[in-house]
């Protein structure tokens, strides 16, 4: 089959797909243009199961720096590993596809999601999405989808679908939500603290879009798609699992409800191992054989487990650990747990804890951004660390996984919503949340700590804002929705929904589910639990600290920021940097960072307050620009006989012409003044090559009775800086 065509008029948008012509190779591929924005993604799976207990896909999202005109930074000018944002998007893109494969499904399967070209106004992320889905479609894999994904913002108070850039700077919504035609199924998302209402307006509205999509892709599917291959689902034996049950089923649903997590994770540990010890007492045909048995074992007592916990929270509405519904773990909140650093607090609920702390530097720290979106660059940064330990557990330790990067990412976008704007709080800040205890929901703990840290750090956020984790429970006899979920929920449960915010409304959402999608009513549902819980951690969040502090920590640089005439930055800097390294030396190697946008604006920042005041009357000193009105006690520094020039501060003369020093006619300048003597002056005047004019006449009254002299031409000069004493004598003998 040849190349082929389809397009969509999707929002006054194009939308073509073309396949059957790049990457034919591959399980199934299409290259996807929306308008300027291209993605190829190609789908590819293995013709063998492999033997495990998972599902083996892999989702990539390649960010290739030449489909937006950049060429990679570094030594080797080429592409290196994810970055941040291709981390973010790859797995954005795998959790609304991950549960629509078969349960049991052990085939390898690969997504490439490749970016050739990128318009920022039309989403690389949300082309990627659909071309992961569709190349899936079209692929010879079996896939219960499709799926499709969209932007939402509200601008003006009008939902708007994959805005542009400038539409999303206006927007109080960043909303991401992918789903099939029949439900949604995840969610992303960053808001200025929206109501519950709106927010599930905007999925709704989000959803009518995605059925637009889902619409699209049958279709083509349906023109184009190569037959499914056939593949065996994993599954254990009915006489393996006969046994199982025989032998262990009664005793783990019992297990299930121990209340502490660890005790009830090494009882049920302790009866799997005694599971795993009688079944391997039957004869095998080899070591292999008995190895798949043991193995099924485990997954066996793991589904009983499973069973059990959903069965006593929907029939019975218990939890493993004996809380209602709806009712949050203990909380605990504390603050200035470590010394030295900017900003900390340790925020507790139940067995998960996580201390966060804040550090405050100078603007120059922010991060530098090199990816596919219009950022160059960060000021705030959340960074989220998960330790094997905080689980009790041995494991990998070294950079962040997609975990950490998504949970770090969602705090982040969080907490932004209250930051202060750079104007108001020139600092880049970091807050970092360390995970030191799990058992279910650290994301949302990370948020509550972090917004205390820096809370305590001194920075003046609008407002505190807490994060709660819901879950769902929803089996034939109906579903349960759970507040605070913990790790046993979450692992057993069909959703993992967070939800953060402030009082006034909610600041991100993040929402994966395990089954095909969920409906508007139960989105309600949850979002208006959330809200109850979210206030509760407050009220504990603001009794250990009610408001930002009013100063930051001793240890913390102290700022100023100044304004000088842009034409004077260079006077600052000075040749080769050296008036500005002049200054960071003599104030004790105080920061300076000067605004690159020409805007005049320059930070100041030193530990010692009085460093930066230091450093800020030595820039003052060089910039000053007198102004009309204004009053100096000036030096003479020159006379001349048609007026004296004086001194008004460094780097500044000015001409007193003889007319201006007295009311009384004056014949000479020489006769009244000397170099040196001290005059107060008023600027009376500055041309526009910034020479100045100053008056001693204007600031004294005048003798009653006393008429005006005859005003005397007052010659031309070069400018206030440096006078060029042969050019002013020629044109003073040529007045005269």
């Amino acid at each position: 089959m040849g190349k082929q065509i389809f397009s969509l008029d999707f929002f006054g948008r194009n939308l073509t797909v073309e396949t059957g012509e790049i990457a034919k190779q591959a399980g199934g591929s299409v290259l996807v243009r929306y308008e300027d924005t291209v993605v190829l993604s190609a789908a590819t799976a293995s013709k063998e199961a492999k033997d495990q207990d998972f599902f083996p896909l892999t989702v990539s999202f390649e960010e290739k720096m030449y489909a937006a005109g950049k060429i990679p930074g570094g030594f080797l000018r080429r592409e290196g590993r994810p970055t941040e944002h291709a981390t973010l998007t790859a797995r954005m893109i795998d959790r609304p596809i991950r549960p629509l494969f078969a349960e049991g499904f052990r085939n390898d399967v690969q997504v490439v999601n490749t970016a050739l070209a990128c318009n920022f106004d039309y989403s690389v992320e949300m082309t990627a999405m659909f071309g992961a889905s569709l190349a899936l479609c079209v692929s010879d894999i079996p896939f219960n989808g499709p799926i499709a994904g969209v932007k939402v913002g509200r601008v003006n108070g009008e939902f708007v679908i994959n805005p542009t850039i400038e539409q999303a700077k206006e927007s109080d919504i960043d909303l991401t939500v992918a789903g099939t035609k029949v439900a949604i199924n995840m969610v992303e998302c960053g808001a200025k603290e929206v109501s519950e209402d709106d927010m599930v307006d905007a999925l709704m509205f989000g959803h009518e879009a995605i059925k637009k999509l889902c619409a699209f892709e049958e279709e083509i599917a349906a023109a184009c798609g190569k037959p499914k291959m056939e593949v065996k689902l994993y599954e254990v034996p009915a006489e393996l699992r006969e046994k199982i049950n025989a032998f262990a089923k009664e005793r783990i649903e019992k297990a299930v409800s121990i209340p502490g997590k660890l005790d009830r994770y090494n009882k049920i540990d302790e009866i799997t191992a005694e599971a795993v010890e009688y079944i391997s007492g039957f004869e095998y045909e080899n070591d292999k054989a008995k190895e798949k048995a043991v193995k099924m074992t485990k997954e066996v007592c793991t589904e009983i487990e499973a069973g059990e916990v959903r069965r006593l929270i929907v029939e019975d509405k218990v939890r493993p650990d004996g809380r209602k519904v709806d009712e949050i773990r203990p909380l605990n909140a504390q603050v200035d747990i470590l010394p030295r650093v900017h900003g900390s607090a340790l925020f507790t609920r139940g067995e998960t804890q996580v201390l966060a702390v804040t550090t405050l530097s100078s603007l120059s720290d922010n991060q530098i951004i090199e990816d596919l979106t219009p950022r160059t660059e960060k000021r705030w940064m959340h960074h989220y660390n998960f330790p094997p330990y905080c689980v009790g557990e041995t494991g990998r330790m070294g950079t962040p996984g997609r975990r950490e990067i998504g949970h770090g990412a969602l705090g982040e976008k969080a907490l932004a919503q209250v930051l202060p704007d750079e104007e108001t709080f020139p600092y880049c800040i970091r807050t970092v949340a360390e995970v030191m205890e799990s058992n279910g929901s650290s994301s949302q703990a990370s948020i509550c700590a972090s917004c205390m840290s820096l809370m305590a750090a001194g920075v003046p956020i609008k407002a505190p804002v807490a994060g709660i984790a819901m879950g769902l429970i929803e089996t034939e006899k109906g579903y349960t929705i759970l507040t605070d979920i913990q790790g046993m929920e979450d692992h057993f449960g069909d959703m993992d929904f967070k939800v953060a915010g402030t009082r006034k409304g909610i600041c991100a959402l993040q929402m994966d589910i395990k089954i095909d999608g969920v409906s508007r009513e139960i989105l309600s549902e949850a979002l208006a639990q959330a809200h109850k819980a979210r206030f509760q951690i407050l009220d504990v969040i603001e009794a250990t600290i009610a408001e930002p502090r009013d100063h930051v920590a001793e240890s913390a640089p102290k700022f100023r920021v100044i304004y000088i005439n842009p034409e004077k930055i260079r006077d600052v800097i000075g040749t080769g940097g050296k008036v500005i390294n002049k200054i960071i030396e003599e104030c004790d190697n105080v920061s300076i960072d000067i605004d690159e946008d020409n805007s005049g604006r320059i930070f100041i920042y030193h530990q010692n307050q009085e460093m930066v005041d230091k450093a800020v009357r030595q820039i003052e000193a060089i910039t000053k620009e007198a102004k009309v009105g204004e009053i100096y006690d000036a030096t003479v520094v020159r006379l001349e006989s048609y007026g004296a020039f004086v001194n008004l501060f460094e780097g500044t003369d000015a001409l007193l012409h003889v007319s201006k020093i007295d009311h009384k006619r004056i014949e000479k300048p020489s006769d009244v003044l000397k170099i040196g003597d001290k005059i107060q002056v008023k600027v009376t005047g500055i041309d526009e090559k910034g020479r100045v004019d100053v008056s001693h006449k204007d600031l004294i009254e005048k003798p009653e009775g006393m008429e005006e002299t005859e005003k005397r031409e007052r010659p031309r000069r070069s400018n206030n800086r440096r006078f060029d004493r042969r050019k002013e004598s020629r044109e003073n003998r040529d007045s005269e």
